[in-house]
């Protein structure tokens, strides 16, 4: 299962991430790096939505792909991230607190399934919101500019991502005590 259309579609996911950093080394206009790096990060964030949407379909889940999928997406928004602080467009603590929440779960879910206890930090629709929210953020924080000369992209970007750093840290409070039963038992 490691060359299925699903799991192909979430390899290009990674493979993409430097096309999305490059777009801003491009001798171009800022207004169109800015276009085109909004628009490759959505149309790659839709094959999140995909890849997963065919593995059930064409019963092709592995896993692999559950393993990969979260990879990729961890690391598209990480590499977001860090270009919008070097762009200053996100504050190096907002991008911090993301970054380090998605570092912490991924350990603890690791441990946690070492352990045998994976179904108690299960994704939650906390987590899910938090990604949504985070995934509507980053392009608005890309694009930088006005949408439809009437929505502020950056300032609705700027509140976005505010509350998904809000979302990331009540999340990982919610993931964090659901395994503290385990981790206690574990210890002891």
């Amino acid at each position: 299962m490691f060359f299925t259309l699903p799991t192909l579609l979430t390899w290009a996911r990674i493979v993409a991430i430097p096309l999305i950093v490059g777009v801003f080394y491009l001798q171009v206009a800022p207004s169109m790096q800015n276009l085109i790096a909004t628009v490759l990060f959505v149309v790659v964030a839709l094959t999140d939505w995909a890849d997963g949407y065919l593995a059930r379909k064409l019963n092709q889940t592995s896993s692999f792909g559950a393993f990969l999928d979260p990879v990729a997406d961890k690391f598209l928004v990480c590499a977001a991230l860090l270009i919008l602080v070097q762009l200053d467009r996100v504050n190096a603590l907002v991008a911090l607190v993301i970054i380090g929440r998605e570092i912490a779960i991924s350990a603890l879910r690791e441990w946690m399934a070492q352990i045998g206890a994976s179904r108690s930090v299960a994704v939650h629709m906390l987590g899910k919101l938090k990604t949504t929210v985070q995934m509507i953020a980053i392009p608005f924080l890309l694009f930088d500019g006005h949408l439809f000369s009437v929505i502020d992209t950056h300032l609705w970007g700027t509140v976005l991502i505010i509350v998904a750093a809000a979302l990331t840290i009540w999340s990982m409070v919610y993931y964090l005590q659901k395994a503290l039963p385990e981790i206690r038992a574990k210890v002891r």
